[in-house]
């Protein structure tokens, strides 16, 4: 597990969320609880919408630039390098659209990854003649080294490393720097899916230079389900978009000059902004999220989730149940018994106490609005279900 250094942890906010009490939600890397302050932004647009004679022309324009920019602060990135997308598959189908492979080259991938950047890969992989290489681990290995190891010992040439940060179903850590490092000496593009990550790790694009990096915006960034983002590097912001909608072109705030069709596009990394990107409805409830991350800085949210989620893990190894490491500070999987994992969640739920049951593991994700009530119900919960006759 790792945390970053000098920063303070941060008070507990539960007051902020719409959590109940004796209701311990420990599932954020699936869905976030929506912040209070969310859904007032939310009642509000939704009333505007209701009347659209109070949307002027601006408002197509300026809630997607601030949330671009707010997300670009997050990863040390400036705004014109972020894409507004709506799901992680778009921005991988941008990336795979904008890069190229040989026959006979291989797309690094790890075991067990999330969905859609798999899917997004094999089809890539049908289209260029490039194959798969899904790396796993060995007993006692990190995927750090296991993805290093590949590397070395590739014979044919790898032509994408898409990672993550942490694995999505049990929080297991990657060193991105040592990755990108040799992502870039094999001559590959690099691709990061940062949905479990962004908003709960600090990441630093500057330093890693990825090629592409993909969010969610409704886990770790508390935001509404649909608004997403992709940071684009600057030398890959000349390439096709994944569609051909007007709102992205030169000019497009002109609106009684939109059908003087224009062929250049806005700058930077808007080209590949999804077409309904001005999300009248959504937009605020993000902004609102955005801006509370900003307040409380992404350094030391980890450093607050790092000490609830190390109080968990000790507590689980105290039981006998494995955990990662290193792992994120935010995330951690619980190995339960062989074929109890699904009957331990249901339990849980029963007791009111909420988590993922991702792989193999017991996925626990807190946040802000974790107390140190809800970890003893957690635990007090696991103990019940495991001493369970099943």
């Amino acid at each position: 597990m790792t945390s970053p250094v000098g920063s303070e942890p941060l008070p507990n906010a539960r007051e902020l969320f719409d959590i109940p009490d004796g209701l311990a939600y420990f599932n954020t890397a699936s869905v976030a609880p929506t912040l209070r302050t969310g859904l007032v932004a939310g009642e509000a647009a939704l009333l505007k919408r209701a009347q659209p004679w109070r949307l002027l022309g601006p408002d197509w324009f300026s809630g997607a630039e601030r949330r671009r920019a707010l997300f670009a602060d997050l990863i040390g990135a400036a705004a014109d390098d972020i894409a507004l997308v709506p799901a992680t598959s778009y921005g991988f189908a941008v990336a795979a659209a904008n890069l190229t492979a040989r026959a006979g080259e291989r797309i690094l991938v790890l075991d067990g990854e999330y969905p859609s950047g798999i899917y997004t890969w094999w089809r890539f992989a049908e289209r260029t003649g490039a194959s798969m290489l899904t790396v796993g681990r060995e007993p006692g290995q990190t995927w750090t080294e296991a993805v290093l190891d590949a590397l070395d010992a590739l014979d044919e040439g790898v032509a994408v490393v898409s990672v993550p940060r942490v694995h999505w179903t049990d929080g297991a850590l990657l060193d991105l720097d040592r990755i990108a490092e040799a992502t870039r000496a094999a001559g590959a593009a690099l691709v990061i899916d940062a949905s479990q990550s962004v908003g709960a790790i600090p990441i630093d694009v500057h330093t890693l230079r990825p090629d592409f990096l993909v969010s969610v915006g409704y886990k770790w960034l508390l935001g509404p389900f649909g608004l997403g983002y992709l940071y684009v590097a600057p030398a890959r912001q000349d390439g096709r978009p994944l569609e051909e909608n007007w709102i992205v072109r030169k000019d497009s705030d002109d609106f009684g000059r939109l059908v003087e069709y224009r062929t250049e596009y806005q700058p930077g990394a808007r080209r590949f902004d999804v077409g309904a990107r001005t999300a009248f409805e959504l937009t605020p409830m993000a902004l609102a999220a955005l801006e509370q991350l900003s307040a409380w800085t992404v350094p030391r949210i980890a450093v607050t989730l790092a000490a609830t989620t190390a109080r968990i893990a000790s507590a689980a190894r105290e039981r006998g149940l494995p955990v990662p490491a290193p792992r994120g500070p935010h995330m951690l999987g619980i190995t339960v018994p062989d074929r109890l994992q699904q009957r331990v969640v249901a339990a849980l739920e029963e007791a009111n106490v909420f988590v993922g049951a991702r792989g193999s593991a017991i996925r626990i994700s807190p946040h802000l609005h974790t107390t140190g009530a809800d970890i003893e119900q957690l635990l007090s919960a696991l103990d019940a279900a495991l001493n369970r006759s099943w």
